[in-house]
């Protein structure tokens, strides 16, 4: 199969989709592999690597578009690419479309086969692909909303930790799987007191007999949010439903309840965010203040840490790679349950239900595509 590895465009995005290692494996089961030049310097990785591993070297994005049956990215295509997608073209990516009407439009009017990693999932319901960046950014979100509550940075001017003599700052995490989970390991490890909210009682119980003593489990329901965010210095929404919609659990008349100078972690924004008032931000300006409260919402945390990232996500996406690589995407998704759960949108119709509940488009089951 001919793969392109193009670089990735979207603002602040230094991760690249395959490394020179990747790169060599897939040139040893007989594929052949074209990088975009310098895809792969913002995360440390050489076009020299790249051509020592076997890949061949393409100067610009459209070329590495035109030449691939398979195109492997991180981030969703933006704009500018929708129109470099054609007919029949296998796109593995990060798609979140259900939180991205126009993107979903755009790809069912390419024809391509679109295999979302954030939908491949495992029979114990995991998902393989998102978690390596679930834990990048869980662990990230406590990273930067400790930096956002500086005074200086517009923030409370709240140490997580506090000092002796001196509380520490409340940190209250919403959602208890990878990101959330991550993000309560971050905060405890900073000596704060730590809320984490679900709605699973089994999850709760087991969060409980993990974690340490100064992180605290309690049910998530509206009551319980709303009085917890009284006294919240940092609110991190990790809420994920696979494949849809985030629900807005934090509204915009709660915010005159939180105190001035939070901040508000969103890691849900690429499915539309947890709270009401989420916007997608950049790392460029990565901030936004609404009735006091600040707000971080970049769409591409991760991209912030490309060389961990980028080795975090390749090491969990390269076997996929390589067997739709060897097999094709209709074998493989045929044979693998797994993969077949990535499939979104093939052929222009929508073949993953939370997408077209997500804007009431016609679903159809991807096993009309398996047939053959």
């Amino acid at each position: 199969m001919i793969i392109g590895v193009p670089k990735e465009i979207k603002n602040h995005e230094n991760r690249v989709s395959v490394t020179p290692a990747g790169v060599a494996e897939l040139v040893a089961n007989g594929h052949t592999v074209y990088v975009q030049s310098t895809a792969g310097v913002g995360s440390g990785l050489s076009d020299e690597e790249y051509i020592a591993a076997g890949a061949t070297m393409l100067s610009t994005i459209e070329e590495t578009y035109a030449i691939a049956e398979m195109i492997i990215k991180v981030k969703e295509p933006i704009e500018p690419e929708y129109k470099l997608i054609k007919k029949d073209q296998l796109v593995f990516t990060y798609f979140h479309f259900a939180s991205h009407e126009p993107l979903t439009k755009a790809m069912i009017e390419s024809g391509a086969v679109c295999l979302a990693y954030e939908t491949v999932e495992k029979p114990d319901r995991s998902l393989p692909l998102l978690i390596p960046m679930s834990e990048v950014a869980g662990r990230m979100s406590v990273q930067e909303g400790a930096k956002f509550l500086e005074k200086p940075m517009g923030g409370r001017g709240i140490l997580l930790g506090g000092v002796p003599g001196v509380k520490p700052g409340n940190v209250l995490i919403l959602g208890g799987g990878v990101v959330g989970t991550q993000a309560a390991k971050k905060a405890a490890g900073t000596g704060a007191n730590v809320t984490i909210m679900d709605v699973s009682i089994p999850r709760l119980r087991q969060l409980d007999d993990i974690m340490p003593a100064n992180v605290f489990t309690e049910f998530s329901n509206k009551y319980n949010i709303m009085n917890a965010i009284k006294t919240a210095d940092l609110i991190i929404g990790a809420v994920l439903i696979p494949g849809g919609k985030a629900p807005h659990l934090i509204t915009r008349d709660m915010l005159k309840t939180i105190p001035k100078g939070a901040v508000m972690v969103d890691v849900a924004v690429d499915q539309g965010g947890c709270f009401e008032t989420t916007r997608p931000t950049t790392h460029a300006d990565p901030i936004y203040e609404i009735d006091g409260v600040i707000h971080y919402t970049v769409a591409n945390m991760p991209g912030a840490v490309p060389h961990t990232s980028t080795l975090a996500l390749t090491n969990a996406t390269l076997p996929y790679a390589i067997r739709l690589a060897n097999d094709g995407w209709k074998k493989s998704c045929t044979e693998s349950r797994e993969l077949r759960l990535g499939l979104n949108i093939v052929a222009g119709k929508v073949v993953y239900k939370g997408v077209s509940d997500a804007f009431n488009l016609p679903y159809t089951n991807v096993e009309e595509f398996l047939k053959d």
